[in-house]
């Protein structure tokens, strides 16, 4: 096969919203191209952004500590929990909006990157994406934990249906120290098993959450 990448992020822009209350990023200069004339020698020119956003913006993964205060946070979370995993698509767009726990029966998860694809990333910013999502059930993600997957990603919403407050699909697999993606888009051009899945956000301490640049590797040996 020939090996292939595939993005299975969601572009970021300024002023987009992500989720329902939350402000969209703001991108600005810290240095223009035109004040840098003078730092440099002619005709050589930088930029140097300035980048103000709440850390679920686009794509994001979500560490234990987005849930636990005392939980592994974005930075601390180790490479092989988001780099280089054997993926498993599971196909839950017949399953309706609360997908249940026979989504995952008859699978090997173990030590996988387990990825829901709803198709409601069709959606994405448009007010639709924001009502009646796809979600995970407690009795799916209780299974999901016993299969102890390495990481669990959707191209919905949430993992969890948000009029619940318990929120027990962050619970379960925060807890279970299993990182959660959001926001997963392009599902759909990955074939149910043979790719390896990324998506390692900086390292940055002191945070839960924090935007990834989602890929699958097809085609390797």
């Amino acid at each position: 096969m020939i090996r292939r990448l595939v993005d299975l992020s969601h572009e970021i822009d300024p002023g987009m919203v992500t989720y329902p209350g939350l402000p969209g990023p703001i991108l600005s200069d810290f240095l223009s191209r035109e004040a840098s004339r003078t730092r440099y020698a002619d005709d050589t020119t930088f930029q140097i952004g300035r980048v103000e956003m709440v850390a679920n913006t686009g794509t994001y993964v979500d560490a234990p500590f987005h849930r636990f205060a005392e939980g592994e946070d974005v930075g601390s979370l180790p490479l092989e929990r988001l780099a280089d995993l054997d993926g498993v698509l599971l196909d839950a767009t017949a399953a309706g909006r609360a997908i249940g726990a026979d989504l995952f029966e008859g699978f090997d998860l173990e030590a996988r990157a387990v990825l829901v694809r709803t198709g409601w990333s069709r959606y994405w910013r448009t007010p639709a994406y924001f009502e009646g999502h796809p979600y995970l059930t407690r009795a799916a993600v209780e299974r999901l934990v016993a299969a102890g997957p390495a990481l669990v990603g959707i191209d919905s919403l949430n993992v969890d249906d948000t009029r619940d407050g318990e929120r027990p699909a962050h619970t379960l697999l925060l807890e279970a120290e299993v990182p959660i993606v959001e926001h997963l888009a392009n599902l759909e051009a990955l074939p149910p098993r043979g790719f390896r899945f990324h998506c390692v956000p900086a390292p940055f301490h002191g945070l839960g959450s924090f935007p990834v640049r989602a890929y699958a590797v097809l085609g390797e040996d």
